[in-house]
């Protein structure tokens, strides 16, 4: 995959992010069953993934892309194990986002309004992550929430 730097430095690169940036999201996608992959190297992954408690988290099986190097690598993960990699790193996430945004409950948080009733806040990308829920909203304005409740990929809240 050619990844450019050890997970210990990428953990202590995002503490140094987080230092200097409490509030900042932290975005990655991952690729499960590349070539060789072993149950052991994907268990690392996901102790990195533990680890890292990065923000949001996308994850896909490996799949043959025209003219990529890995095409010609040998041993490659058979299409069940890829996909059932990619489900446990999805719930795994899961998880982690939605104690990410537990801890957001209680907060005031400002959104952008996308449609009445649905906005996002600075850390989310439109049609990519989720959305605020709430009452009420007209798109294009910002709208002062207090946050409620969360699930594993949504808030929800009221106007202030």
């Amino acid at each position: 995959m050619k990844r450019p730097a050890s997970s210990e430095k990428v953990l202590e690169r995002i503490r140094k992010w987080r230092e200097l940036c409490p509030g900042i999201t932290i975005r990655s996608t991952f690729i499960a069953g590349f070539p060789g992959e072993t149950e052991s190297e994907f268990a690392e992954l996901l102790a990195f993934l533990e680890a890292a408690q990065l923000d949001r988290v996308g994850c896909f099986a490996y799949s043959p892309v025209e003219g990529a190097a890995a095409n010609a690598l040998s041993d490659p993960v058979p299409e069940p194990v890829k996909e059932e990699r990619r489900r446990r790193f999805m719930e795994a996430q899961a998880r982690i986002s939605a104690a990410k945004l537990r801890a957001k409950v209680g907060k005031t948080l400002r959104v952008l309004v996308d449609e009445p009733g649905i906005g996002r806040t600075m850390g989310d990308a439109p049609e990519i992550d989720g959305v605020v829920r709430f009452n009420g909203g007209k798109p294009g304005e910002f709208a002062d929430l207090a946050i409620e409740r969360a699930d594993e990929h949504d808030l929800y809240g009221r106007r202030l």
